[in-house]
């Protein structure tokens, strides 16, 4: 009670505190972090007018996630911006440093892996995961690592840069195979590199078709020459880049490459969808989701700015959709006129993008590297954090895209800006969160970011949306069925051994080498869900030698005197590792040692080591269970779950077990001298690499340090 009352007087402090901050807070963009009772940072926000936004979570109500995190605020910090582009880049840097734990956390897909050309004398091709600032070319993402491997393996066939991480003295396979130009032993120049990499960079660029059109003639020519082996090889790289390439679901009218981003909510989870278009085809999609608790859209953005942030390939164009709920997401609180110019400047922008992919046209654009240089060099890589409250926001090149706010639509057509602030003034303003949003995209990545509203590109938008929608509906529907299978599994294992219940059941395992160091562990399930909180291990303290009765007799009785003693809760099951002499031995440590009368049932095992039958009663019988049954798939999944944990104890103590006989073997080592040197050097294997200088800091003699080297070295 007294705790109750002192956490409620320490919330009534805190927000007499938090007022008195708000009403300091400065009508400027900016960022701001909230903190819980111990000063850890929980949530990371942005917004156009911080004192609007920072106040409205300490006034109204607010849905139970936003609520959640609203109870754990204690205190906050901002950081005042010079614009909302800025805004955007800081809370994406600051989400990335602290980690927060309201945030919607890009954990996944930071790490897409990529196709690299190395910036090397003589490059070669790596699939990593890893973006570096190394002037290396970088291709992709790919959803997944196969798309990205499959691809290299194609590459390495059909351009010959070098396979070697080392390079040998003599010419390998590949030089035989006409897949390597042999740099260990010839002088290739640079010019030869170059023309390669721009072949790759074509082809990874979506001009395949070019490059199986050439193919298709040297293959055509090797036949006509009777060069019938080199022809089936042309063949082969044609099929591949069908096989790899090709696989396209939708086609649009232009060739643009586009990422195309949709999402969905329901029961407080998010799913974003990307379907990637390069060359007009869809080639892949990717779905993540998430628990998110802000608003809907902002937290989209967010993840939207993250995943750009260590994206380095970037498209021609992003499009993105509405917000659909209606709300200024990253113009909360300002005044209608202020919203009505912000979204006239970009609504010439949308209105040309919306006509934009229906007509067909192909829009030159600028080059990916000058984009990449600043929005790396300049942007994202610059943005200092400051950590002082209210302190005012450092000065940050925004990069050339800075001046781009209107985007290129803008500038075709001039008259729309004013009759624009019109309707939007008339309409409500709906929206102007999500246009606001993709300006600030725009001017930070100086790609072009629409918000489609109708047209070709608005149904990309509305299928990316739709496949979130459906990723998020099928992933609760596979919680509830496999809730309904596990549970319902439990319950009719409970009907089979004649329970009413059966929600707790606590199995054992020993496991030993030849008797040396014996050990055992016991796991819960609850409602057919294993509890690893309650999972137990336990060292074997009386039992010398291989005796498994013995040990089950031990362990039961460990554990439930245990139980007895702290008053914990009794299974409704006991599961032994085992067939009637371990079920007899459990039966008697419970019923006539320790007074309990609960239920012990046994698993037998299979000459392959797998779960045959269950046995219970007393005397022992085997229960009857279908084989295909979701019961006898459950005893399967405790009995290898019980099996794990027991197998990795026993490993973790034989690991020890050897390394203190080794030591103790060596004359002059003792208790507290090992510790010393395990401590210090952390492993067996490090000891056994020191040198005889690196003993001397622990005090340790030239003489000794040598008799303990040799000593490992002989055990080696």
């Amino acid at each position: 009670m007294n705790t109750h009352l002192e956490t409620i007087q320490e919330q009534e402090k805190a927000l007499a505190h938090i007022r008195d901050k708000l009403a300091l807070l400065p009508e400027l963009p900016g960022c701001y972090l909230m903190k819980n009772r111990e000063g850890t940072i929980i949530y990371v926000g942005k917004a156009k007018i911080l004192r609007n936004r920072v106040r409205s979570y300490f006034t109204g109500s607010h849905e139970g996630k936003t609520q959640r995190l609203v109870i754990d605020i204690r205190d906050f910090e901002y950081i005042v911006t010079s614009s909302n582009m800025e805004a955007l880049i800081l809370e994406c840097n600051l989400i990335k440093l602290h980690q927060p734990r309201y945030n919607v956390l890009l954990k996944d897909d930071k790490t897409f892996p990529y196709i690299k050309i190395t910036n090397e004398k003589h490059p070669k091709l790596e699939v990593t995961r890893r973006v570096l600032k190394d002037k290396a070319r970088y291709f992709g993402p790919y959803p997944n690592a196969y798309a990205a491997q499959q691809t290299k393996k194609l590459l390495d066939r059909m351009y010959p840069l070098r396979k070697c991480g080392v390079m040998p003295k003599e010419v390998c396979l590949y030089y035989h195979m006409g897949q390597c130009l042999a740099p260990c032993v010839k002088d290739i120049g640079k010019e030869d590199y170059d023309g390669i990499r721009d072949e790759i960079a074509r082809f990874l660029g979506g001009s395949h078709e070019e490059i199986k059109k050439e193919l298709r003639r040297k293959m055509e020519e090797a036949a006509e020459d009777l060069y019938f082996e080199r022809a089936k090889e042309l063949r082969d790289q044609i099929l591949n880049i069908e096989a790899v390439m090709e696989k396209q679901k939708i086609n649009a009218t232009d060739k643009k490459d586009r990422d195309v981003f949709g999402y969905s909510v329901d029961k407080g989870w998010m799913c974003v969808q990307i379907l990637y278009i390069r060359q007009g085809k869809m080639i892949e999609r990717h779905a993540s989701s998430f628990p998110f608790y802000g608003e809907a859209y902002a937290d989209f953005l967010s993840y939207v700015t993250q995943y750009y942030s260590d994206n380095p390939a970037l498209p021609q164009e992003i499009l993105l959709p509405a917000n659909d709920e209606g709300v200024a997401v990253v113009a909360e609180g300002e005044t209608r006129s202020q919203q009505a110019a912000s979204r006239a400047d970009i609504m010439a922008a949308n209105e040309a993008a919306d006509a934009d992919g229906d007509d067909g046209e192909d829009e030159a654009q600028s080059e990916q590297e000058p984009q990449q240089e600043n929005r790396y060099g300049e942007a994202a890589a610059e943005l200092p954090l400051v950590a002082e409250s209210g302190a005012a926001y450092g000065e940050a090149a925004s990069g050339d895209g800075s001046n781009h706010a209107a985007g290129e639509g803008a500038e075709t057509a001039p008259g729309v800006a004013g009759e624009s602030a019109e309707n939007a003034a008339a309409s409500g303003l709906s929206g102007s969160g999500d246009l606001n949003g993709a300006v600030a995209l725009q001017q930070w990545l100086n790609v072009k970011t629409l918000v489609p509203k109708r047209g070709s590109k608005r149904k990309m938008v509305e299928m990316a949306s739709e496949n979130a929608r459906v990723s998020l509906e099928e992933k609760f529907r596979l919680i509830e069925r496999n809730e309904e299978r596990t549970s319902g599994a439990a319950d009719r294992l409970g009907y089979a051994l004649g329970f009413d219940s059966l929600h707790r059941v606590e199995a054992f395992d020993n496991s030993n080498i030849q008797g040396t160091n014996p050990v055992s562990a016991m796991v819960v399930f609850l409602d057919g869900k294993p509890a690893k909180q309650e999972y137990r291990k336990y060292k074997v303290r009386t039992v010398k030698g291989a005796d498994d009765y013995a040990t089950m007799r031990e362990v039961i009785r460990r554990r439930y005197e245990r139980v007895l003693k702290e008053n914990l809760p009794l299974p409704d099951l006991v599961l032994v590792d085992g067939g009637k002499g371990q079920i007899s031995v459990a039966i008697d440590v419970l019923e006539n040692e320790l007074g309990l009368s609960v239920p012990v049932a046994g698993l037998v095992k299979d000459s392959k080591h797998r779960t045959a039958q269950l046995m219970s009663g007393d005397p022992p019988e085997v229960v009857p269970l279908a084989r295909d049954s979701e019961e006898f798939y459950l005893l399967q999944r405790i009995q290898d779950e019980v099996h794990r944990f027991a197998i990795s104890f026993h490993r973790e103590q034989r690991a020890k077990s050897m390394v203190t006989s080794k030591l103790d073997s060596i004359p002059g080592i003792g208790d507290k001298r090992r510790q010393t040197l395990l401590k210090h050097f952390g492993s067996l294997k490090k000891i056994r690499e020191a040198s005889v200088e690196d003993f001397r800091p622990l005090s340790i003699g030239d003489k000794l340090a040598r008799q303990i080297l040799d000593a490992l070295k002989d055990e080696a």
